[in-house]
């Protein structure tokens, strides 16, 4: 496999980590409703699990409201227990055919624990980001021993996958500094 499609592979794996970190990120709460706090829950219906986005719209319509409009009336009560379950801290409140979820104030407490939450999937993140680097200075090295590859080609490109890690690591910590900030912004 050519250098350039090495490079190419990790980079792409490494911007996945980044977006998966930061749809984890969406999933930590702050002071204001967000769907995707929700959106992933898993409810019991029809006989099997399905997502919460699958089975009803979600909305904000003030910024410490969340609203889920399920399509098919039934599923209210299998949302609203599905969501006490998660344990999200979340108390969700039924109103006919839709469920409302109030917001309260984060206690300093609380909002210091979303912040190691979120320092623990940044770390996870970083460790995963290495992981990409070590597969990918491995298959540089099985090439050049294949003799595919120069031994100057070969360094040349691990300093290249290491500024990629570095890079990728530096944007993940940008990425949790900014989240620590949105957490305790009260």
């Amino acid at each position: 496999m050519p250098i350039k499609e090495i490079l190419k592979e990790a980079r792409e794996k490494m911007q996945k980590t980044e977006q998966v970190l930061l749809h984890e990120f969406a999933g930590i709460r702050t002071g204001k409703a967000s769907p995707t706090l929700v959106e992933n829950v898993m409810a019991e219906v029809y006989g099997s699990q399905m997502r919460i986005r699958e089975l009803a719209a979600i909305t904000t319509p003030e910024p410490r409201i969340l609203v889920i409009t399920p399509w098919d009336a039934s599923t209210v009560h299998a949302i609203e227990k599905a969501i006490q379950k998660a344990n999200l801290g979340l108390n969700p409140s039924v109103d006919g055919k839709i469920i409302r979820i109030v917001f309260p104030e984060l206690s300093t407490e609380r909002r210091e624990e979303f912040k190691k939450v979120a320092r623990k999937m940044a770390e996870e993140a970083r460790v995963a980001v290495r992981h990409v680097r070590r597969d990918a200075i491995e298959r540089l090295k099985k090439e050049a021993k294949a003799g595919g590859v120069g031994e100057d080609e070969e360094k040349h490109a691990e300093k290249e996958v290491q500024k990629l890690t570095d890079d990728f690591i530096k944007k993940i910590d940008e990425h949790l500094a900014h989240k620590e900030e949105e957490i305790m912004t009260v």
